[in-house]
């Protein structure tokens, strides 16, 4: 009988996925995390006893996870109970205020009070081009294994060719942006789209207004907060058999005979396996932090391709003298002179400032006394470099201070708030310099250069955020599930090109069947 033991190196939203899709095909799968709980980006930090969300707040594409659940025989609301949000976002510029919402003609008559018609019609423009790009290449590109250009337009074919000629690519989204908006502060609003990837609008394609789409087809409010959904990932996970080992670091790929063979623990055990999926930053296999046999695997990212870091805060809080909704963004007074620091290696002075108030929905009505906050300020990736020190950390806190006050928020973060840096996210996730979404999305061809699911290593398997398709929960999800597919396929076809001696001398190939994605 074939070997089917699978080894899953980390628990993020990725691994989690892959290793639920192999358990219902069969396989025997064990995930393994030097963390002592699942989530891996997806995390809480707990606050004066409440469990705060410290990275990913948006749930979008939610039918992907009803479809990963359905696989595996169960239903997403039995493990996980979500709404829909009837507003995206709040944003702010000064004293001026402007929201999106669920529904799009409320958007558009929102942007039409707020900057004129014509601004108006220009959002209505930009949303059909958001959808055709989505729609372009969600099948082709996002749910399929790692392509190049030529490839990809084989996969859209002749129905597709237009659209194919048509992607946006060589043009940025800050000049693209500039041909629906004549107000530059909606320019800045939907520029801000490159950031869900960590990557500026100034240098990334006008492909990746496909973003815009994403959200405006519908953002969930999960109850209790985005981190619930590493728990139910991984009950999903548990039913199908998957055993789970927290704490344990990984100090070892082990390859024999040319192929993923198992991992070495830091303690020293050995877990055998048939293939191994990391889900951790490929970064960190071309360090050489799984050990040198694996060095070669993939290809190394120089830092001057990292995404951006964060500076990220989080607090039980009391917020007055503004109206969170739970998605609030302070807008920056100058966003090129933003990313011009941030790709120069330093925080901006005026900072853009996002809050995420756990607690709200709309905001109309604010909780009594403190509530859950998250506040973030993109960061530069320099966390393997010098720590910052304690001045520089207050210098920092009271920027991002005063930027939301420019628009009349008054915000306590009381004394137990916690900041993480990107020295911190350096630390969580080795070999980035905290850098929280693999490569940055800069230049036409920085999609095709994201590490695939295979590698140069036969039955090493990579998924995350960092891999193709993308950064971001339902990318890292579909990487799992691309992960996973590509391992069965491979195993498939291994199975069918080895003969097996049959009575009477007969050699003929078993019978196999094909792995579904």
């Amino acid at each position: 009988m074939p070997d089917t033991r699978v080894v899953v190196i980390g628990a993020g939203v990725g691994g989690l996925i892959s290793a639920a899709l192999l358990a219902v095909r069969g396989c025997d799968v064990t995930v393994v995390d030097a963390a002592s709980s699942p989530g891996g980006k997806l995390r809480a930090v707990t606050v004066d006893g409440a469990a705060i969300d410290a990275g990913p707040t948006v749930f979008t594409m939610r039918g992907l996870f009803e479809e990963i659940f359905a696989t595996c025989g169960e239903s997403l609301d039995d493990h996980l109970a979500t709404r829909p949000a009837t507003t995206l976002a709040r944003h702010a510029w000064g004293d001026a205020r402007l929201d999106l919402f669920a529904d799009p003609a409320a958007s558009e008559a929102a942007i039409g009070a707020f900057a004129g018609a014509a601004d108006a019609r220009g959002y209505r423009a930009f949303r059909a081009e958001a959808r055709r790009l989505f729609e372009a290449l969600d099948r082709p590109f996002l749910r399929d294994t790692k392509t190049d250009p030529i490839t990809l337009g084989w996969r859209m074919g002749a129905h597709g060719f237009r659209d194919y000629l048509n992607l946006r690519a060589y043009g940025s989204m800050w000049h693209a942006l500039g041909g629906y908006f004549r107000d530059p502060r909606l320019r800045q609003l939907f520029g801000r789209y490159a950031t869900y990837c960590g990557s500026s609008p100034l240098r990334c394609p006008a492909t990746l207004m496909l973003i815009a789409h994403v959200e405006a087809s519908g953002v969930w409010l999960v109850e209790g907060g985005m981190h619930r959904l590493a728990g139910a990932l991984e009950a999903l996970a548990r039913t199908q058999g998957v055993r789970f080992r927290y704490g344990k670091p990984v100090r070892e790929i082990v390859v024999e005979r040319g192929r993923a063979a198992g991992v070495v623990l830091a303690s020293g055990e050995r877990l055998t396996a048939s293939a191994v999926i990391c889900n951790a930053d490929p970064a960190a296999i071309a360090d050489g932090r799984f050990g040198s046999a694996v060095r070669h695997a993939v290809s190394r990212v120089a830092p001057a391709r990292r995404s951006l870091s964060a500076m990220v805060w989080t607090a039980r809080a009391r917020a007055t003298g503004f109206p969170l909704a739970r998605h609030t963004v302070f807008f920056s007074d100058d966003y090129p002179a933003e990313f011009a620091a941030l790709s120069a290696g330093r925080l901006a002075d005026r900072p853009s400032v996002y809050v995420c108030a756990q607690d709200r929905d709309a905001g109309d009505v604010a909780p009594a006394g403190a509530e859950r906050v998250q506040v973030i300020v993109n960061a530069p990736p320099t966390g393997d470099g010098a720590r910052p020190t304690a001045t520089e950390l207050d210098q920092c806190t009271q920027r991002m201070l005063d930027s939301v006050s420019r628009a009349g928020l008054s915000l306590d973060l009381g004394p137990s708030a916690v900041l993480t840096t990107p020295s911190d996210f350096a630390r969580l996730c080795p070999s980035t310099g905290g850098a929280l979404y693999g490569p940055a999305s800069h230049g036409w061809a920085a999609s095709f250069r994201r590490q695939g699911s295979r590698t140069r290593i036969a039955g090493l398997y990579c998924a995350g955020g960092s891999t193709h398709p993308g950064a971001g929960v339902p990318m890292a999800a579909l990487s799992g599930r691309l992960a996973a597919d590509c391992l069965l396929r491979d195993r498939a076809s291994t199975s069918r090109s080895r003969p097996t001696a049959m009575p009477g001398g007969i050699s003929t190939r078993p019978a196999t069947t094909g792995a579904t994605g």
